[in-house]
């Protein structure tokens, strides 16, 4: 998309650094006040929202939490009577007249149908520009300006004639329309990597409750049926408990990784985002417990049930208690599937204690239903392909997210 648009190269302040080819000369400078008008929607309480109501509405709190730049699928409805509604056009552009904070209150989106309610604490922005490329601008380039001018201390507000006095830079209409169709379509494809990874991490979760509760079976390289299912206590799979430390290293200046909770990202862990680390002489010193290559850390406090696997040696805190397979009777990755759907049950485990804790007998005797090697990594396999699909759709949004922020910063000026 990117090569659709040119870097100027003019001096003006008043040309932004990314454009259209098709568009130049500079861009107009005006108030907010000298292009639109200014009304305010109209009160619609929670209790008033009906799933089966005839009117579509949109209600302050909701532009936080579900729109973004643009609105054309409604989330809520009410049956208020229409005469004492204040009703969307097309093109209206909407931002907060109260909220919690300055920065949150500098929330704009187009309204992209008419008849919709607009409800209380709403500012309603009417003008003859186009409304998403006004949406996208008050968002990305003017966000902070608009928080300033808001005030209030506990509840903040935000009036019409604040917004009025805005400074804006605007481009002919044909330009907006371009940049805002150009926004839209990348928004759009954000939008759809997101909805396809929710639908993956769907699908996971039904495929895992139907291989962990045997509904859905993997058959042999003969087609034939694996051997039954056993029930194991983990001190029967498992070759070495590594019970957590009580000391946190008294220098991180060496090779090992010093890991922490904020390092755990996915399935696996490897590093420190901190880079800190644990000379040998200090694991000597004060007898570290080092975790080995495919431990999978099991949280034995907080979080009951978070897991990571291993992938480079490393030393972390009391948090985690460390399982080493016998790779002969466990497939590491099998196990991290299996601890993850436990989390419940080792929540169960833990109660009755003031603290959420459970001891390295707990996780001895714990006991986890345990198919043969083979059919454990053919369901390993499978469930960490469908992981290697959410990853992959991860990356994909924040690249898009990334370069959509970039191009942001250089189209509005």
């Amino acid at each position: 998309m990117a090569k659709q648009m040119n870097s100027s190269i003019e001096l003006s302040r008043n040309i932004p650094k990314l454009r259209f080819p098709e568009f130049e000369g500079e861009w107009e400078r005006k108030k907010l006040g000298d292009v639109a008008i200014f009304s305010k929607g109209k009160g619609i309480s929670k209790a008033d929202i009906n799933e089966d109501g005839t009117t579509e509405c949109i209600r302050y709190g909701e532009l936080y939490t579900h729109y973004g730049e643009t609105i054309r699928e409604i989330k809520s409805r009410t049956n208020i009577d229409l005469k004492d509604l204040v009703l969307s056009e097309v093109n209206d552009v909407i931002i907060p007249a109260s909220g919690e904070t300055q920065i949150d209150i500098a929330t704009a989106s187009c309204v992209l149908k008419i008849g919709v309610a607009i409800g209380g604490d709403l500012n309603i922005i009417k003008t003859k520009n186009e409304g998403v490329f006004l949406s996208y601008y008050l968002n990305y380039r003017k966000k902070y300006e608009i928080a300033n001018l808001a005030q209030g201390i506990s509840v903040v507000h935000l009036y019409s004639s604040q917004l009025a006095t805005l400074n804006l830079n605007l481009p002919t209409l044909p330009e907006q329309k371009r940049i805002a169709s150009f926004f839209t379509v990348l928004d759009k494809k954000i939008t759809e990597l997101k909805q396809k990874k929710a639908l993956l991490e769907q699908y996971k979760k039904g495929v895992m409750q139907k291989l962990f509760s045997q509904e859905l079976r993997f058959k042999d390289e003969n087609g034939k049926e694996f051997p039954k299912w056993e029930r194991k206590k983990l001190d029967a799979i498992i070759s070495n408990f590594i019970v957590p430390m009580r000391d946190k290293p008294k220098e991180l200046n060496g090779e090992i990784p010093w890991c922490r909770i904020e390092d755990f990202e996915g399935k696996y862990l490897s590093e420190s985002k901190s880079g800190q680390g644990v000379s040998l002489k200090t694991v000597k010193e004060m007898n570290l417990k080092i975790y080995p290559v495919n431990t999978l850390l099991v949280s034995c406090s907080a979080n009951l049930g978070f897991c990571a696997i291993v992938k480079k040696e490393l030393i972390t805190n009391q948090t985690f208690i460390g399982l080493v397979p016998d790779k002969n009777k466990v497939n590491v990755e099998y196990l991290y599937y299996t601890m993850i759907l436990s989390a419940q049950r080792l929540n169960v485990l833990s109660s009755g204690t003031t603290i959420s804790y459970l001891s390295r007998f707990q996780f001895e005797k714990f006991e986890i239903n345990m198919p043969s090697i083979r059919e454990q990594t053919k369901i390993a396999n499978f469930l960490s392909f469908i992981d290697d699909k959410i990853n992959r759709t991860e990356n994909q949004i924040k690249q898009t997210q990334e370069y959509k922020k970039g191009l942001l910063q250089k189209v509005f000026i």
